[in-house]
């Protein structure tokens, strides 16, 4: 009886329902300066209110927001693993040790190109964003700051590299999930988003090359040299530093599990602390929890390396425990199917169905709060448009990648939003306007379908194969989800 009485919301619910939320969420974070965890928490409650009155109980509500949760755990425990890991590498001297040797080896000119260039072989080889960041990204970012260059602009061409090397890695969770909802063989998915994703990397290898000699004549060397004094003075510089790098990153591309390879890296910046930099044992322990502490008398050496620790992650895992919740609840709820139902009645076309698909993603980003609710859900509610319009289904896998996983890291509240603000320092409001490659790879791909090239037509489906197809598809979600 209450499986009938259950109704999908209309579109002005959804409008109503969302509208509360990014309010709350804009004007808690914008013009009240308070926490944006206390807007998801009462986000909770607009959601559980619009499910009762659709017909949901309570209780089925609740246990929706505990499953969404317990499925997105996993990049709770990488969260705190980095954080450990970012504290014992900067108390062993391996962070410093990076940005030492790259102050002395990279040019200013070329230190934004160079920054999405390591950072993307970083993402291909490991098919983590979230790795690239945490190791690379850490470094270039201060790099960036010792050379004088916004950290804004630096964080840019962080993200721009990390999210080109995931999406495009074989090894990559994203790849993985976005062909295998699409049911598209990995290769052929990858294949299928190579001529976009190059084209929209020399547009943004450009850009950053331009904006880097921009900033090349304001540096001021004599900074830099004294920078790397001062580091040298307080932590033990030694190539032999780069080991742990090493064996973590090949660890990641050998396609071992993430936490526990973070968690051993963070494991070997204890040892380092104590073998290489002398540090007590009991204090290097402590730099796995609580932010590594110097007070060397350099502004910038103080301001970049008095981080890390799991305690500095505690903030962000509050975040994407009631983020995950919300987006668990806005799935049961009906939300995102509403909205998809709504963009269905104007796909007609290859541009209109990537306009709605990479929409449909960065909703899932928003609404769902996690890269992995977009990558899972969008494919689901897309496919039949693909099927019934006539376009083989590598079309939708690539554009659910790219809706899901560039926009990803622009959603203040999402977990790689949180994740990528905490490790790199900079706010995602901040960043987000210098995301370049996902903007031009976003602005491409709807060009192109506009324009039918690097599309793939195919004979249309019956719609009791659809319907099928769908019956398939969801049997999978509940498996998954």
């Amino acid at each position: 009886m209450d499986q009938r009485t259950i109704k999908l919301p209309s579109i002005w619910q959804v409008m109503l329902a969302l509208g509360l939320f990014l309010a709350l969420a804009f004007s808690f974070t914008s013009e009240l300066n308070l926490p944006i965890q206390l807007a998801l928490y009462i986000g909770w409650f607009i959601v559980i209110t619009l499910g009762i009155k659709l017909g949901h109980d309570y209780k089925s509500l609740e246990k929706a927001a505990t499953k969404g949760i317990s499925n997105g755990l996993g990049a709770v425990l990488i969260l705190l693993s980095v954080g450990a890991l970012v504290g014992t590498w900067i108390a062993g001297g391996i962070v410093p040790t990076i940005i030492y040797y790259g102050l002395k080896a990279i040019h200013p000119s070329i230190f934004l190109l160079a920054t999405m260039l390591i950072c993307s072989v970083t993402a291909l080889a490991t098919g983590t964003s979230w790795g690239a960041a945490g190791t690379a990204g850490i470094a270039m970012m201060g790099i960036g700051q010792g050379l004088g260059i916004p950290s804004e602009i630096t964080a840019g061409a962080v993200l721009s590299g990390c999210y080109f090397g995931d999406k495009m890695s074989p090894l990559s969770d994203s790849v993985i999930l976005a062909s295998s909802m699409s049911n598209v063989e990995i290769i052929d998915h990858i294949k299928g988003m190579m001529p976009i994703s190059l084209i929209s990397y020399a547009i943004a290898a450009v850009m950053f090359t331009l904006v880097g000699f921009h900033y090349a004549g304001s540096v001021d060397m004599s900074q830099v040299s004294s920078v790397i004094t001062a580091m040298d003075k307080q932590f033990v510089i030694t190539p032999f530093s780069f080991v742990p790098v090493i064996i973590v990153l090949g660890l990641l591309a050998l396609k071992m599990p993430s936490f526990p390879v973070i968690s051993f890296g963070a494991l070997l910046g204890v040892v380092w602390a104590v073998m290489v930099q002398g540090m007590d044992p009991i204090k290097a322990i402590d730099t796995a929890w609580a932010p590594f502490s110097i007070h060397s008398g350099v502004t910038f050496i103080d301001s970049i390396l008095n981080r890390g620790g799991m305690s500095s992650m505690l903030g962000s895992v509050a975040v994407i425990i009631f983020g995950l919740g919300f987006g668990g609840l806005l799935d049961k709820v009906g939300v995102l199917e509403t909205i998809a139902n709504l963009f269905e009645k104007h796909v007609k076309s290859a541009g209109s169905l990537a306009v709605s698909t990479i929409a449909t993603a960065f909703l899932g980003n928003v609404f769902g709060s996690a890269m992995y609710v977009s990558l899972i859900l969008t494919p689901k509610i897309c496919a039949k448009n693909y099927d019934r319009i006539g376009f083989k289904r590598r079309n939708l896998s690539r554009n659910a990648e790219f809706g899901g996983t560039l926009t990803a890291g622009m959603v203040p509240w999402s977990d790689n939003g949180i994740y990528m603000a905490s490790i790199l320092g900079v706010a995602t409001l901040s960043y987000v306007p210098f995301m370049w490659l996902s903007f031009i790879c976003i602005i491409v791909t709807i060009i192109c379908s506009f324009m039918g090239w690097f599309v793939d037509p195919c004979p249309p489906c019956d719609q009791s194969i659809l319907d099928e197809d769908e019956r398939e598809a969801q049997e999978v979600i509940k498996q998954l989800v």
